[in-house]
């Protein structure tokens, strides 16, 4: 791992840097508003397109995840779900339903900074983006600001559980893995203790 990825900034651009730092301000409108903050950007020939963040709780559906809603957004303004030339920000490592959604949609890039190892699809869990049965790749590029995305979902999940540290994670927390990924869980909010 290079040093600057071990940093959390990657192996990346300025405009990288510059990009997934307008994800991290959509990640926070998702924390203002409840959802757990992640957010995205969709950019095209260095113009921003569009923007998401979580929304699945808030709009009652499963798949408001940041990348759909800034990909439909996106889709919408150029009048094509097609995204070709267009490269996705994200703030946490895409999962399944993200993954294929963003090759269907043909990306030509996704950037994202924190790793999910327990529902990530871009080499965490599995590496759907290399997967060589499909007929689409999109290039990615892992590790972009990890530190920061991965300190507000922590955060977050810290607020949620009324500051308590350590022990056990309780329903709907997060905890900083040792391999500098975050471990998210969505557990009943109702669990039996």
């Amino acid at each position: 791992m290079a040093d600057d990825e071990a940093a959390g900034s990657g192996d990346s651009s300025q405009f990288d840097r510059a990009m997934m730092r307008l994800a991290i301000d959509q990640a926070r409108n998702a924390w203002a508003v409840g959802e757990v903050p992640v957010g995205a950007v969709v950019v095209r020939e260095g113009r921003v397109l569009a923007t998401g963040y979580n929304q699945p709780i808030g709009s009652h559906d499963p798949t408001a995840h940041a990348e759909i809603c800034a990909m439909r957004a996106a889709s919408e303004l150029l009048a094509n779900y097609r995204l070709v030339d267009c490269d996705l920000y994200v703030t946490l490592e895409p999962c399944a339903m993200c993954a294929g959604a963003i090759m269907h949609a043909r990306l030509r890039r996704v950037v994202y900074g924190a790793r999910d190892p327990k529902t990530g699809a871009a080499g965490s869990v599995v590496d759907l983006f290399a997967e060589t049965r499909l007929n689409h790749h999109t290039e990615v590029v892992a590790g972009v600001l990890a530190d920061e995305c991965g300190a507000l979902l922590s955060s977050f999940f810290a607020e949620r559980r009324g500051g308590r540290a350590g022990g056990e994670a309780s329903a709907g927390t997060a905890a900083a893995a040792d391999d500098g990924g975050i471990e998210v869980r969505f557990d009943d909010e109702a669990a039996q203790r």
